[in-house]
């Protein structure tokens, strides 16, 4: 064996330029594909994280305003939403909908504990789902309850931000009193900061809120998770007779799509999810028709190799090589070329993926209202590097066996004469 790597060296350093060809088509095939992949799941991993902070299978609807004229009313009528509107969502669609809640805000109060105070924030007053929806995350105490809402209480939970700017201990917040616009609320939890303007907001019960400012049977937002909806086709056809049993309730048009806004995240996620399906396949097919380049690089340079030592074959085999020696020194000088290359291709991509990772994947876009990361954890599975890798290997080691086995199978005195 040792024998046979010294005369696979001594040929590769007898033809340099062929062999950096070929390890070239080799390892670029294989950079390509790994880099193509790392990039994609860079973008794919920061749309699904960017998704994940809502409730997938949830919708949320919103007064909007009339884009046709109805019942004597002309366009561009503003739609408030009412207790109408939230009992209908909550009884009418039964087989599709598994919770309702709603919301109420109440913005610029003041909030104070003893000389600290905050101004220009938000109060809502909302249900339990609220948590789970939004993907509210406590990270002390508690959230609203049914016991809550039932009984009117005046509790509030406060995000991290509010809770440093009133009480520097955090935690030690919970249990005490704090004004919010000179009524007396009992901080029963806290929730963790996000990327959004939603620090600034407070969370009380919805019933508390709507006593208190007299808001009577005034919504401002109806949210719902949903079941039983499989496709986009499905969901749309949802949201058309959601519109057709509610706009009736403000005199608008039941085909009016203007008249409330609903943000169908189920139908967003389905759209997400099936872009996200396309990208992935047009990675690899990009990424495959690379490495495929590669393939053919290695199989036209084996070959001209393959043509080039015909002769010096015939000279083996007049001295008495057998026809498995002269595949196996071919077979093993195009496993060693495709093998060292295919690595350090795999290497190269491997190292890009972890500089975009440590780059762009820290980046992240202020829209003003909330940040999103734009570019997450750009990597490829080791599985994947090892299959691209070995599909190389295997591409030149089926180059290399094909002419070379015509070439062995050759008598000595017509291997000889071949130019």
């Amino acid at each position: 064996m040792i024998e046979l790597l010294k005369e696979i060296w001594a040929t590769v350093s007898h033809n340099k330029l062929r062999t950096a060809l070929t390890g070239f088509a080799v390892g670029w095939g294989i950079f390509i594909l790994i880099f193509l992949l790392g990039a994609g799941n860079g973008l794919i991993n920061a749309q699904m994280k960017q998704s994940e902070q809502f409730l997938k299978n949830s919708m949320v609807v919103y007064g909007g305003m009339t884009t046709k004229a109805h019942a004597g009313f002309d366009i561009g009528r503003r739609i408030e939403l009412d207790s109408r509107d939230l009992q209908v969502t909550s009884s009418n669609f039964t087989e599709n909908i598994r919770k309702t809640g709603a919301s109420l805000w109440k913005s610029s109060v003041i909030m104070r504990l003893g000389p600290n105070y905050m101004t220009n924030q938000t109060i809502e007053g909302t249900f339990p789902m609220r948590v789970e929806i939004d993907k509210i995350e406590i990270v002390h105490g508690r959230f609203i309850n049914d016991i809550d809402i039932r009984e009117k209480r005046k509790v509030i939970v406060l995000s991290q931000t509010q809770t440093k700017e009133l009480f520097r201990e955090g935690s030690g917040l919970l249990g005490k009193d704090i004004i919010v616009n000179g009524a007396v609320f009992r901080v029963i939890g806290i929730s963790k900061d996000d990327s959004s303007s939603s620090n600034s907001v407070a969370y009380a019960p919805f019933s508390t809120i709507s006593a208190m400012y007299n808001y009577g049977h005034r919504v401002d937002r109806i949210e719902f998770s949903v079941t039983g909806i499989a496709t986009e086709e499905e969901s749309e056809a949802f949201v058309k007779k959601y519109r057709e049993c509610i706009n009736p309730n403000h005199e608008a048009a039941p085909d009016d799509d203007g008249a409330l806004w609903i943000w169908n995240r189920l139908s967003q996620s389905m759209q997400m999810n099936s872009g996200m399906s396309i990208l992935r396949t047009s990675l690899w097919i990009v990424g495959l028709l690379t490495l495929l380049s590669g393939v053919v690089g290695v199989s036209n340079i084996m070959l001209i190799t393959v043509k080039e030592r015909t002769r010096e074959f015939g000279i083996r085999k007049a001295l008495g090589a057998g026809t498995w020696s002269i595949l196996r020194m071919v077979i093993v000088e195009s496993m060693a070329i495709t093998t060292f290359f295919g690595y350090i291709g795999m290497v190269c991509g491997v190292i890009v993926n972890e500089y975009m990772n440590a780059t762009l994947g820290n980046q992240v876009v202020d829209a003003g209202i909330f940040q999103a990361t734009m570019f997450l954890n750009p990597t490829v599975g080791v599985g994947v590097c090892l299959q691209a890798t070995l599909v190389m290997i295997l591409a030149g080691t089926v180059a290399g066996f094909v002419p070379a086995y015509k070439a062995a199978r050759m008598r000595p005195i017509v291997a000889l004469n071949a130019k």
